[in-house]
């Protein structure tokens, strides 16, 4: 497949896109081709089909490559790691297959989890031999506002005791742990009231209530599980007491760019489908390339594609600049945005192709149909649409109300 020249300023490095080809080689030869065996069901296995992939990343130095060298990972750096999260998102197994499924839970443990932690549960995560979950969405709280969290965790001796019930605690069917966000200080301010407890999967108390049906099941069974009088150690607590909402947002923060940039490739797939479909379908004697309104739907889809693409390289390079130390970084509008915008894309394209497709397209023999109802999923999840809305919102017309001339669109 042909494209322009790279101008947009964002150009990865001729090593990068020598990775981002292997890692494209691997996802559309290796993976795409065995999507039909590895069923949602079988997304998390710890055999199968997917070890099998995952042995073969390893072979290939292709496994969790945006993770440091000195866990076990592939040591890119930010950018270069954002740039391959593109290529990894045309299929929604190639994250689990190529080791990047962790790289949310292993970096929060890298930044976070004491030298006993580290041992126990970082490096078996990046090696692919467990899996992890976090328990933060409960069913009675709006997962958009989780200062209303009511999981509580308190110090008995030297043990804390859990007592939580949440909900789309993605993996804890398979995980070897779950990190639960929890209130631990009842009386402080909302923000420093919660913090993050480890807990062992296999601890008394703990259980796996069902795994929720979901639209478009996403790989990763989504749980509701809930932790009955849960003694873990007093080390168990992950960071310092009260911390649970900074650790949060180091997690989430560069997530959400990750997140985009798969979105980016999911839309890529569904675009390529869309055009090769056009090419070849013909109806009232001619292809239906020559349609005028498929032809605008490919030309929006280009023009959604690339604007969402730069705006979540945008929003990528202010984080790591911050990274670098080379400016204060705060990139909170410009994730907001790309959150919004960038699943808005993703669901548009793929409603486009599904249309140039007729029924073929809501059949389970194209992959439009499953990529369609997880491209729904994803204005809810990692926070919704609306609330990403308000904020970047709220901070803009804060801008203006401390006396800015204009918002800077070119920062």
């Amino acid at each position: 497949m042909t494209g322009s020249t790279v101008v947009d300023g964002f150009a990865p490095s001729a090593e990068t896109r020598e990775l981002r080809a292997a890692v494209r080689a691997f996802v559309d030869e290796r993976v795409i081709p065995a999507e039909p065996e590895l069923g949602a069901e079988d997304a998390l296995s710890v055999g199968g089909p997917m070890r099998a992939l995952q042995e073969e990343a390893k072979r290939a130095e292709l496994w969790a490559l945006g993770l440091p060298e000195d866990i076990g990972g592939g040591g890119l750096s930010f950018m270069d790691y954002v740039y391959v999260n593109e290529i990894v998102g045309r299929s929604e197994h190639a994250m689990i297959a190529l080791g990047t499924h962790s790289a949310q839970d292993a970096t929060m443990l890298n930044l976070y989890a004491s030298d006993a932690q580290r041992e126990r549960w970082l490096r078996p995560l990046v090696d692919g031999e467990i899996y992890p979950s976090i328990g933060m969405t409960e069913p009675e709280v709006a997962g958009s506002d989780p200062t209303g969290v009511q999981a509580t965790a308190e110090l008995d001796g030297d043990e804390w005791v859990v007592n939580a019930h949440k909900w789309f605690t993605t993996g804890a069917n398979v995980a070897a742990f779950t990190t639960v966000f929890c209130v631990t200080e009842p009386d402080a301010p909302p923000h420093a009231r919660c913090s993050m407890v480890i807990v062992p999967t296999d601890s008394p108390g703990y259980e796996v209530v069902r795994v929720i049906p979901v639209m478009g099941g996403v790989s990763g069974a989504h749980c509701e599980i809930r932790l009955t009088d849960v003694r873990v150690p007093a080390d168990s607590l992950l960071g310092g007491r009260g911390e649970a909402f900074r650790i949060a947002q180091d997690r989430l923060g560069p997530g959400r760019i990750y997140h985009c940039m798969r979105w980016l490739g999911q839309a890529q797939r569904a675009f390529d489908l869309m055009c090769e479909r056009a090419l070849e379908r013909e109806a009232f004697g001619s292809p239906l390339a020559r349609k005028q309104t498929v032809q605008n739907w490919i030309a929006d889809s280009a023009a959604e594609i690339q604007a969402a693409r730069l705006m979540t390289l945008h929003a990528a390079a202010k984080i790591d600049a911050a990274m670098q130390g080379e400016s204060s970084g705060d990139a909170r509008v410009e994730i907001a945005l790309i959150k919004f915008f960038g699943a808005k894309v993703l669901h548009d394209v793929i409603d486009r192709a599904i249309q140039v497709h007729g029924a073929l397209g809501v059949s389970a023999d194209r992959p439009l149909e499953r990529m369609y109802r997880h491209a729904r999923f994803a204005r809810i999840y990692d926070g919704p649409d609306e609330v990403h809305r308000i904020s970047a919102a709220r901070r803009i017309l804060g801008a203006y109300g401390d006396g800015a001339p204009g918002w800077d669109f070119a920062s």
